[in-house]
């Protein structure tokens, strides 16, 4: 049984910091190159940032470029989106997800207010 859990979600001011965490079970993780999404309350569900499976090249949404940071590590099935300087425009339900096999964790909010 395929499992994405995504973790590490919260209230945070903004300016603050938050690492979400996604633990996977069921398929082989080292193979896929794994992303994360973001919903906003009112808006379609946006790419965030991306990282392959063997060479851990990383991608990025423009919006996110030098604050956040995704990695993975492959000995324990996990991935990773460390998110820095976050602004009230984050606010978002983030989801882990190996788009190419089409699994998809059912998410973690992440709300940034004063």
């Amino acid at each position: 049984q395929v499992q994405l859990v995504e973790s590490g979600g919260g209230l945070v001011q903004p300016g603050g910091s938050l690492r979400l965490s996604c633990a996977t079970s069921g398929f082989t993780f080292s193979t896929y190159a794994m992303s994360w999404y973001r919903q906003a309350p009112g808006k379609q569900r946006e790419f965030v940032a991306r990282i392959t499976s063997t060479f851990r090249r990383t991608t990025y949404a423009d919006s996110v470029k030098g604050r956040f940071t995704i990695s993975r590590d492959n000995a324990k099935n996990t991935a990773y989106l460390q998110m820095n300087t976050l602004k009230p425009e984050d606010t978002a339900v983030y989801y882990c997800a190996a788009p190419e096999a089409g699994y998809w964790g059912k998410g973690t909010l992440v709300n940034v207010s004063s």
